[in-house]
């Protein structure tokens, strides 16, 4: 399987950062299978940083391996999801941990709906059918070095 990586340098050697700001499945080392998304993060990251230039680093890994991680995996913007993003957005998450989780990524469209339901505005599930209809794509949140090992770095684009 391939993956993608944007950010606003190339990564050769993928590293888990401490959380600088809450994200949605926690501290980890986060991809895509879309390369477009992996391209918009670049860019962003790169504005917001002010240094560096977006780049996307392409990695591998062997879809064997994924078998030998302990995983959780949403597949689509359920309401396990929504709780599992809301408490690592709050940094209130104690539940098991995990080496990799895949699943939607709330983007600058979700977070709205989010903050709103974490605000109290939108119960459960009126965030969800808000959440649903806008074809999230994948992010796969690499959270434990063991993890990281499996994956192979094979080439970075400047964008």
């Amino acid at each position: 399987m391939k993956l993608y990586h944007g950010s606003n340098l190339e990564v050769r050697v993928p590293k888990i950062l401490p959380n600088l700001r809450a994200l949605d499945f926690g501290a980890g080392f986060y991809l895509t299978s879309s390369k477009r998304q992996a391209s918009t993060w670049a860019k962003s990251v790169a504005r917001r940083r002010r240094s560096g230039n977006a780049s996307v680093s392409v990695y591998t890994i062997d879809d064997d391996n994924l078998n030998h991680l302990k995983t959780l995996k949403f597949e689509t913007a359920d309401g396990d999801w929504l709780d599992f993003v809301v408490a690592n957005r709050k940094e209130t998450f104690e539940g098991e941990n995990y080496d990799l989780v895949i699943g939607p990524v709330a983007n600058d469209y979700t977070l709205p709906v989010i903050d709103d339901y974490i605000d109290g505005k939108y119960k459960k599930e009126e965030a969800i059918e808000r959440l649903l209809p806008q074809n999230l794509t994948d992010q796969f949140a690499f959270l434990t070095n063991e993890s990281l090992k499996l994956l192979t770095f094979e080439e970075s684009e400047k964008l």
